[in-house]
């Protein structure tokens, strides 16, 4: 069994659950995580704003702090609302001492999303003193520029500049929010302490229920940090959460100003918490090597540029014509299986597509009867086939997406650096082909959702077909006549 993080919150209260503390246990809970809270201020506060603050004695922190780390294993620590400099003073000494966390993760709660001051200013240098204690910082456009002494950022480039600034001047990571640029995108960055930087994009989503958003975002980064043991994966899921938090805001209608984001929207369409294995993103990173071995192919480079003798290429389309015909039935297979109406569909035209579009390609090359299946050929339809068999719809779903994306990917590739002229070109052209790029962004799609739904032992199958045919797809270029 996976371990659950252990998360605590060091922040305030919000009594209308969309900010603070309790957004934290929510987006907690939500990635996977047991949470945790000491509470270092007390707000009346609404989706309006902030009525009143009361900043409980140092002591009574002190003595939550001691009591959670006397007893329960600490896995991450987010820090949110500091209020003021003796709050700051005492997580400062907590973490600096043997009670400290494995993992920090900092917002500077400096202004609520509607403008009320939530830390005091003479407070404001006292959080320079906690900043290198943190292993990531999680400032908005304005935060980043209080702490850096500098305008807000509008454009990306001041804001990666005022990044490397704050991550070098404190050794800390920062991942610098870009909500509030002046711009149609939303793009974020993940900045290391040395410059190297990991843009994450994005289109804005349209929704003016944005409370607590950055709490949100600094505790799920903090708890799926804490089962993932990887910053640059962690911002990126934690941020891909939020955004689908963000997207399905409207529909809680809390509230008369800006309403919450919806924490459970994951739960409600019946995904896991993330979690990077579930991501096909991160099947084709653990593939690289395999997709470096087809790059290096012969066959590959001299189908690239040219030089790739016609009885060898005759003898891949052969086969490839023998592979199409029965990865049809396969696709066909699986839009019997698919969940939905739409997937359904598909699936079914994409199982059509290989025989009309590309089995036709094939004709107008390779004449006469299709040959007998290569040794290579046999192994890649018989893993297809066995899954099929099966009858496990997102194993199935995985098995047969190599097929697109690698195919997508070299394709593309070797048609936009072929030369006018180039013998294969037809061929190429037609993996280089919009429609057949969007097929593949929907195969992934399909795929992607299957295995957010799917539970570990299930995910390890699925993860397991898509790598063995992502080898098979690298036996089949390399098979010779």
């Amino acid at each position: 069994m996976t371990r659950v993080p252990h998360v605590l919150s060091i922040a305030g209260s919000d009594p209308s659950g969309g900010a603070g503390i309790q957004a934290d246990l929510k987006s907690i809970a939500a990635c996977g995580g047991y949470g945790m809270a000491a509470i270092t201020a007390l707000t009346a506060q609404n989706t309006r704003g902030v009525q009143a603050v009361h900043v409980p004695p140092p002591g009574v922190l002190v003595a939550q702090l001691d009591a959670l780390a006397a007893d329960v294993r600490i896995d991450a620590v987010k820090i949110g609302m500091l209020a003021d400099r003796a709050t700051i003073d005492v997580v400062r000494g907590w973490l600096a001492g043997p009670s400290g966390a494995p993992r920090v993760v900092l917002d500077p709660v400096l202004v609520a999303t509607s403008g009320d001051r939530l830390l005091r200013a003479e407070a404001e240098g006292a959080l320079d003193a906690l900043l290198p204690l943190a292993d990531v910082v999680t400032p908005n456009v304005p935060e980043l520029a209080a702490l850096v002494g500098a305008p807000g950022a509008r454009t990306r480039d001041e804001l990666s500049a005022q990044a490397r600034i704050l991550a070098a001047r404190h050794g800390v990571r920062v991942l610098a929010k870009g909500g509030h640029l002046d711009s149609a995108d939303c793009p974020d960055a993940l900045v290391h302490p040395g410059g190297e930087m990991v843009w994450f994009e994005g289109d804005r989503i349209d929704t003016p229920h944005t409370h607590g958003t950055g709490c949100s975002l600094s505790s799920a980064l903090a708890t799926i940090a804490a089962a993932e043991a990887d910053w640059v994966w962690a911002a990126r899921l934690a941020r891909d959460w939020l955004r689908g938090a963000l997207a399905a805001a409207d529909a809680l209608d809390v509230g008369h100003g800006s309403g919450p984001v919806d924490h459970a929207h994951a739960h409600r369409a019946g995904a896991l918490p993330p979690r990077r294995r579930a991501e096909c993103a991160s099947w084709w990173e653990d593939i690289a090597p395999i997709r470096a071995d087809i790059d290096r192919d012969p066959f590959v480079v001299a189908l690239g540029d040219g030089s790739l003798s016609q009885e060898r290429f005759a003898h891949y389309l052969a086969q490839d014509a023998v592979y199409l015909g029965a990865y049809a039935r396969v696709l066909a297979g699986l839009g019997e299986i698919a969940p939905s109406a739409d997937e359904r569909a598909f699936w079914a035209a994409s199982a059509r597509a290989c025989v009309e579009t590309e089995m036709a390609l094939h004709r107008s090359r390779v004449a006469g009867d299709p040959p007998e299946p290569s040794p290579e050929t046999r192994a890649y339809l018989g893993h297809l086939e066995a899954a099929a068999a099966a009858g496990d719809h997102g194993v199935l779903a995985a098995a047969v997406l190599p097929c697109f994306w690698i195919y997508d990917d070299v394709g593309r590739r070797l048609a936009r650096a072929s030369r006018p002229g180039h013998p294969y070109e037809d061929w190429l052209q037609t993996y280089d082909d919009p429609a057949f790029r969007d097929a593949t962004r929907e195969a992934i799609a399909w795929t992607q959702r299957a295995a957010h739904r799917a539970d570990d032992a299930a995910l390890e199958r699925m993860r397991e077909a898509f790598v063995v045919s992502a080898r098979h797809e690298r036996a089949f270029f390399a098979q010779r006549p």
